[in-house]
């Protein structure tokens, strides 16, 4: 889509240029505007992709850190019931 417009907009200044060179400024205006915002417009698509590019690896990010705190808060609670089971066990007596 990014590159649909900056085609837009090259095409819609080479209009704009052709207008200009046949005397009609009123639409080489027009087609100027057109590709001005054609060209913002791929801007536009180009930085909203960036983005949530962006987003998804801060999301996948903090989701790896949770699973590691998960991991970890799994791997202490199972170490103070191997504690609690094994003292709670009555000592061997040869």
């Amino acid at each position: 889509m990014d590159n649909v417009f900056r085609i837009l907009a090259a095409i819609l200044g080479g209009i704009a240029a052709y207008f200009l060179w046949k005397g009609n400024g009123d639409a080489a205006f027009i087609a100027a505007i057109a590709g001005a915002v054609s060209f913002f417009l791929s801007i536009r698509v180009q930085v909203k992709s960036r983005l949530s590019e962006r987003d998804r690896e801060i999301i996948e990010l903090q989701d790896q850190k949770m699973r590691e705190i998960e991991a970890a808060e799994n791997d202490a609670f199972v170490d103070l019931d191997h504690e609690a089971t094994t003292s709670e066990m009555p000592e061997r007596r040869n």
